[in-house]
């Protein structure tokens, strides 16, 4: 059968022959013991965090007044939709 353009065929056993497969022993990990896997993470999430581009405290105000408002006027809507409903039950049930 003839291949697709792009398309993902499977290597033929003929191939798998001719390539000859290295055995891998673990990989990096088992090179290292736990503190020196330990110390690489803890390096890590410090680089990670020196990339974080840090808020201004004027930024910080702002967003956190944002939140509070947003979360004022859901609970009012909540609030509102739990006394109707409320209600309602009452009326119906008696």
């Amino acid at each position: 059968m003839a291949d697709a353009v792009g398309s993902i065929d499977t290597p033929d056993a003929q191939d798998e022959a001719q390539e000859p497969k290295k055995a891998r022993k673990g990989g990096k990990r088992a090179k290292k013991g736990p503190f020196k896997r330990l110390a690489l993470f803890y390096r890590q999430v410090v680089a990670e965090l020196r990339k974080v581009v840090w808020p201004t405290r004027n930024q910080l105000t702002t967003y956190t007044s944002v939140v509070i408002v947003f979360v004022v006027i859901m609970i009012g809507l909540v609030t509102v939709i739990d006394y109707g409903l409320n209600h309602a039950a009452k009326y119906v049930f008696g």
